[in-house]
C-alpha cells in the first residue's frame, strides 16, 4: 500500500447551482413519470416526504410543508463522461465503489466487444448526467442526482487475443511479475474487461453496476466483483486525507495535477504507443486484506514505527505536520533512526524508488467475518500510471523485500488493465482500438 492517495483538491467533479424546484407529486407542479431525469428531481422534497403524523410523535415534523423544499445535497455533483481522459481517474474519491471484471463469452469477438463498449458508454453517459439508463431502467436511483457518479472502462491482457487484436496489445500490459508475498486467487484476478464505478451515494453506485451488468447481455460474463467504500465527503469538519481500516492517514504523498510532471507520470502521451492508448492510463488493481486482529494488538508506538508516521495526524515521525518533508537521516538520543529503516512511508517515497510514482485511488472493503471470527477487510488498491513497469512494479518489488507493513497485510487478488483515453462527443470508449 504505497503512501499515496487521490488529492482531494482535484476539481473534476462540478456541482451545479441549485436547480429549479418543480412541484411535488399531487401538487400543481410537474408530476413524476417514467423517464423523468433524476437531475430534475434533485433538490425536491415531496409534500408527503419526511413527515410523521401526530401519532408518530416525530419532533420537528408535525406537519407537511406547504410547498416542495429544496435540499442541498452531495447528489448534485456531476462529472462529465466525455473528455480527454476517462472519468474516475483524477475525480475526487467517492464514498462508494464497485470494481467488476468481465470475460468475453465463448464465441464473442471484436464485433461483439465493439457493440458492448458502445452500449456501456451510452449507459455511463446517461447515468453520469443523472438520467435513466434507457430501456428497462430499474428506478433504483430514480430520486437521486448524479452523485458524482463515474464509470471507467479498461481492457485486460486476454481481451486482445479474444478479439484478434494481439498486435494492438501494449507492451505495458505484459503480466505483472510474481511477488513473494502474493497469495493470489486466480478466480478473483485479471479479466478481459474491467469496470470501475464510483459515486457518493450507494444506490446510485449500485444502479450503475446493475445497468452495466445487464448491458453485458450475452457478450460477456462477470468474472469477479468487489465492493468498496470511503469516508463520505463532508464527514469531517474540513477536508482531510482519508484514513484506511488500520486507522492510518493514508495517502499523504499522492501526485497532484498541479505538479508539472503529473501528466507525464500518470497518462500515456498523445504521441505514445500504441496510438489508441493516447491520453489513457494503466490501472493496477489489488485486493489487499488487512490482518486487523494482529495489527490492533500492536501498541500505538509500534504501529507508528511500522508506518513511519504519527497515527493522529499523519505527520512523519521526524517531526512537523502531514505535509512536512520526511527527514530520513534524523536519529534519536540513542542514535537510532527516528523513521525506521523498514518503515512503509520510507520505502514508498518516490525519491527512494528512482522517482517511481503512481496515483492511488483506493476503496476500503469489508466482506464479513470468516468462520474463525477474523474480519475479511482491507483495501481495494487501485493505482494509475503511464507505465506500470515504471510506477507500480519497482515500488512493490521494494516493499516485497522488507516493508514492515507486510506482516499485517495479504495480497489476495490482482489485475492490470489498459484504460484508453476519454471518448469524444459521439464516440464510445475504446472505439479507436476496436474500429481502428
Amino acid at each position: 500500500m504505497p503512501d499515496q492517495t487521490a488529492d482531494k483538491s482535484i476539481a473534476e467533479a462540478r456541482t451545479p447551482g441549485t436547480p429549479g424546484t418543480p412541484g411535488a407529486p399531487g401538487t400543481s407542479g410537474t408530476p413524476l413519470r417514467n423517464g423523468l431525469s433524476r437531475r430534475r428531481l434533485l433538490g425536491t422534497a415531496g409534500a408527503t416526504g419526511l413527515v410523521l403524523g401526530a401519532a408518530g410523535g416525530a419532533v420537528g415534523y408535525a406537519s407537511a410543508p406547504s410547498a416542495a423544499t429544496p435540499l442541498t445535497s452531495l447528489g448534485a455533483g456531476e462529472v462529465m463522461f466525455h473528455g480527454k481522459h476517462q472519468p474516475g481517474i483524477t475525480t475526487p474519491t467517492q464514498s462508494r465503489g464497485h470494481l467488476v471484471a468481465f470475460d468475453l463469452a465463448p464465441g464473442a469477438g471484436r464485433k461483439e466487444a465493439a457493440a458492448l463498449l458502445r452500449r456501456w458508454s451510452e449507459t455511463a453517459r446517461r447515468l453520469m448526467a443523472g438520467e435513466p439508463a434507457g430501456q428497462d431502467d430499474t428506478d433504483v436511483a430514480r430520486d437521486a442526482g448524479p452523485s458524482s457518479l463515474t464509470v471507467t472502462f479498461g481492457f485486460g491482457h486476454g481481451f486482445f487475443g479474444r478479439t484478434g487484436l494481439e498486435k494492438q496489445r501494449p507492451v505495458a500490459l505484459d503480466p505483472l511479475p510474481d511477488f513473494s508475498s502474493d497469495q493470489l486467487d486466480k478466480k478473483r484476478s485479471d479479466g478481459d474487461l474491467w469496470v470501475q464505478i464510483g459515486a457518493d451515494d450507494a444506490l446510485v453506485a449500485f444502479h450503475a453496476l446493475r445497468a452495466i451488468q445487464k448491458d453485458a447481455g450475452s457478450a460477456a460474463r462477470v468474472r469477479w466483483q468487489m465492493n468498496g467504500f470511503n469516508r463520505s465527503p463532508g464527514a469531517t469538519a474540513h477536508p482531510m486525507t482519508a484514513r484506511n481500516l488500520m486507522g492510518q492517514v493514508d495517502g499523504t504523498r499522492n501526485p497532484k495535477p498541479a505538479e508539472p510532471d503529473f501528466d507525464q507520470r500518470i497518462f500515456v502521451p498523445a504521441s505514445g504507443e500504441p496510438a489508441w492508448m493516447a491520453n489513457g492510463s494503466y490501472a493496477v488493481v489489488r485486493r489487499i486484506r488487512m490482518l486487523l486482529d494482529d495489527w490492533e494488538k500492536l501498541s500505538l508506538k509500534a504501529q507508528e514505527d511500522v508506518i513511519g508516521r504519527r497515527k493522529s495526524d499523519g505527520a512523519p515521525l521526524s517531526g512537523g505536520d502531514e505535509t512536512t518533508e520526511m527527514d530520513l537521516e534524523k536519529v534519536d538520543a540513542e542514535g537510532n533512526l527516528v523513521v525506521p529503516i523498514n518503515a512503509h512511508a520510507r520505502i514508498t517515497r518516490p525519491d527512494q524508488n528512482g522517482g517511481a510514482a503512481m496515483l492511488r485511488r483506493p476503496f476500503s472493503f469489508h466482506d464479513g467475518i470468516d468462520a474463525d471470527g477474523v474480519p475479511d477487510a482491507g483495501l481495494l488498491f487501485v493505482c494509475w500510471q503511464a507505465d506500470p513497469l515504471r510506477g507500480f512494479v519497482p515500488v512493490q518489488r521494494k516493499l516485497d523485500r522488507g516493508d514492515a507493513l507486510s506482516r499485517f497485510i495479504r495480497h489476495e487478488a490482482s489485475g492490470l488493465f489498459a484504460v484508453p483515453g476519454g471518448a469524444a462527443e459521439g464516440e464510445y470508449v475504446g472505439q479507436r482500438l476496436l474500429e481502428g
